[in-house]
């Protein structure tokens, strides 16, 4: 059910500030695929969060056994435009972006113990029940707080990068910012944007085939996809933004136990 009225005197933007929802979401439109495609993106979703250093092959094996007869071309094909990828070592992982955009992993054996000392940014595909979307999210490491989110149709290196430009005026610059190696980071519009002069933040990126250098913004996935997205599969764009938000800010209130039982948004903001 959408919540956006298109024939009615207030206007669309008015709507989505009554409803707090951000008026790009109400011009998404689910990525078209096939009903028995979006049935095994669905499957290898879930699979994924639980075996993610399981390549192509392997997931095909995983498909096969659930009665699905596909290819392995068909599953490449799948994985790519959901944006996952197995993690293990790979001779040609710079192929995913631009080498020269890579830069080192900076937070082993870094004392993190202040807000926005340190952010972690990552990007999922979000099933509905009819099509997907991309869900990007910043996570402040020290305080589990997520400091910024939105959903977008494509995976852009541009859409990363409006959720950085949202947090930083909402929250401040952290002083590093940690990602993979996929190619909306390794990107001269992502890197150029956090080393210019008025940004100077620096940026971590994950080694290659490394399953625990983003360990904090996975384990949000697993929280988001299996206590939310699973269980209430929207049906169009704003349905999701709407429930997605509902989450996010239950989830920065509630307390963890790995912070001490302590809710994000309180350890964020006291220690902010």
């Amino acid at each position: 059910m959408s919540y956006i009225a298109v024939n009615e005197k207030i206007s669309i933007r008015s709507q989505c500030k009554l409803i707090e929802v951000n008026r790009s979401n109400t011009y998404y439109k689910p990525i078209g695929e096939s009903k028995e495609n979006l049935a095994i993106m669905r499957i290898m979703d879930e699979h994924y969060l639980n075996h993610p250093t399981e390549g192509v092959l392997r997931v095909q094996d995983h498909l096969l056994a659930l009665s699905f007869l596909v290819n392995h071309k068909r599953v490449r094909r799948l994985l790519r435009l959901m944006g996952l990828m197995a993690i293990f070592p790979k001779r040609n992982l710079s192929k995913l972006g631009l080498a020269k955009y890579i830069r080192p992993y900076l937070l082993k054996g870094l004392n993190i113990n202040r807000p926005n000392m340190v952010w972690a940014i990552d990007i999922t595909y979000i099933p509905m029940s009819k099509g997907f979307l991309y869900l990007t999210a910043i996570i402040d490491i020290y305080s589990r707080y997520i400091v910024a989110w939105d959903l977008h149709n494509s995976l852009d290196a541009s859409n990363a990068l409006s959720v950085l430009k949202q947090a930083i005026a909402e929250h401040g610059k952290p002083e590093i910012i940690n990602s993979d190696q996929g190619s909306q980071f390794t990107s001269a519009l992502w890197t150029e944007f956090l080393e210019s002069p008025d940004s100077k933040i620096k940026i971590s990126m994950d080694g290659k085939g490394r399953a625990i250098d983003n360990i904090f913004i996975e384990r949000f996935w697993r929280t988001i996809k299996y206590d939310h997205v699973y269980l209430r599969p929207a049906s169009n764009g704003t349905q999701l933004y709407i429930g997605l938000d509902e989450f996010i800010k239950r989830y920065n209130r509630k307390a963890h136990q790995g912070i001490g039982r302590i809710a994000p948004v309180k350890l964020y903001k006291q220690a902010a």
